[in-house]
């Protein structure tokens, strides 16, 4: 026999802990598992009334399952089949269904809970949680019939966004970006220096409706002895010159999307660390102890070929896998030269600047290759924005000779003349100081580096 005192902690502890549950902004919920995985609803927190607008009474005294029958046609199936699965499983499980309410209401809940066995293997009971994801759920509903409205839209559109292309190459790109901004997967973006990765990456973003930044880092540019405290953070006094706590890109990131530019420059050190962050979405920030959480979307870009340097252990197999789950290849620009006059055209809209190009410059804008891509085109048309055709003249008096655009020389040549000369003018500027030169420029280290070996440039 139960001594009273130990029955009376019991009740204590047990009334006590309903109500705690009776607090929770959610449906608490217990029901006894019957013959053919029928349920009785035995216990009901207060939670019921917020959620359903049934009380906890009605829900356990009615005789039948109240919920189940609030559960929308269309999702009834599916529901008994995920708990019928989880029990014999022996698993948790977790699932968004939409229930009915009495008033007509339409809500979405997500139900998550486990099976409570006998020694013997017999289920005897469920436990579980129900929650208002309405808010959510209807967002994601709306941005899936908003994209589906952009997808019909688009096939007269000549631009997706900031995106300017109407060519078949660049339709696949469209479709493939409102894919991925219906869904969480992580994104790779490739393609060659300028053509865009980045304005890829951020209509993802926008797209998705998500509610947090959009937080762009470019891998190549930070140097490898402070990745760890850009990308995690840090505490304060961390390390030397730690002042104060800083959150990192991570962090920064919660709730919206990390873009990582050039990802293939990332170390492999580095990639083993940001693997547990995406697996865990935790991190660990430098001189901390205590893990924090950022729910973030990764989006990636680069220019490199990620399974070769995989293959030349450069790449770290498990990182590559994790990141390159769907895959958005950018075109070139002389894959799509017919996009060419919509890029002008949207160059001088941007601008505030009407140009009348020769004809003679618009046939060699047309038959050049453009190795630079858009970045290259944009650059082009500031130029002869400055100058117009005829360069050469304008910039005589700084002792430059710079052939004009209509002189007979083709426009990569012309485009390769003037470059070396800037190339080198900024670096006799800044006293062959490379970085200093590639600011002035506005390259980055890398392009500059890559530019100088291609025009025959070498270091004093």
């Amino acid at each position: 026999m139960t001594p009273p005192d130990i029955d009376r902690d019991e009740n204590m502890i047990r009334a006590r802990l309903e109500k705690l549950l009776d607090r929770l902004p959610a449906l608490v919920y217990r029901c006894r598992i019957m013959d053919k995985f029928s349920f009785v609803l035995e216990y009901a927190s207060k939670g019921s009334m917020d959620l359903l607008g049934v009380s906890p009474e009605e829900l356990v005294n009615s005789g039948v399952n109240i919920i189940e029958r609030m559960t929308h046609p269309a999702d009834y199936k599916h529901l008994r089949k995920v708990e019928h699965d989880s029990i014999v499983a022996r698993k948790p499980w977790q699932i968004v269904y939409r229930v009915m309410l009495p008033g007509g209401e339409i809500k979405w809940i997500r139900d998550q809970g486990e099976a409570i066995y006998e020694e013997d293997g017999t289920p005897v009971y469920l436990e579980g949680l129900m929650t208002d994801v309405s808010e959510q759920k209807f967002l994601e509903v709306s941005l899936q019939e908003e994209n589906q409205q952009l997808k019909l839209s688009l096939e007269k559109s000549d631009h997706l966004g900031c995106i300017v292309g109407k060519s078949e190459a660049m339709r696949k790109v469209y479709a493939l970006i409102l894919k991925a901004a219906e869904t969480e997967t992580n994104v790779i973006i490739y393609g060659e220096t300028g053509c865009g990765k980045d304005l890829v990456a951020r209509e993802i973003h926008n797209y998705s409706g998500r509610k947090g930044a959009f937080v762009p880092v470019n891998c190549g540019a930070i140097p490898e002895n402070l990745l760890e405290s850009e990308f995690f953070g840090h505490t304060r006094g961390a390390f030397t010159g730690a002042t104060e706590a800083k959150d990192g890109f991570v962090g920064a990131a919660h709730n919206g999307t990390l873009f990582l530019d050039e990802i293939g420059e990332l170390p492999i050190n580095l990639q083993v660390k940001f693997l547990r962050v995406l697996e865990s979405k935790t991190y660990t920030p430098l001189g901390s102890n205590t893990p924090k959480s950022s729910r973030f979307r990764l989006v990636a870009a680069t220019n490199r070929n990620l399974g070769e340097m995989v293959r030349k252990n450069n790449l770290r197999a498990d990182f590559y896998y994790r990141i390159n789950v769907l895959a958005i290849h950018l075109p070139p620009l002389r894959e799509r030269k017919e996009d060419i006059p919509l890029l002008v055209n949207a160059w001088q809209n941007r601008n505030g600047i009407e140009l009348r190009l020769p004809h003679s410059a618009r046939v060699a804008m047309a038959h050049y290759d453009w190795p630079g891509n858009v970045r290259e085109l944009h650059n082009f048309m500031d130029r002869y924005a400055t100058f117009g055709p005829s360069v050469a003249e304008q910039l005589g008096s700084a002792g430059i000779e710079t052939p004009p655009v209509e002189s007979g020389m083709t426009l990569e040549e012309a485009t390769r003349r003037l470059e070396r000369t800037m190339i080198l003018n900024a670096l006799d500027k800044c006293r062959w100081r490379r970085g200093r030169a590639a600011e002035l420029l506005g390259l980055n280290l890398r392009t500059l580096q890559r530019k100088m070996k291609s025009l025959g440039i070498f270091a004093k």
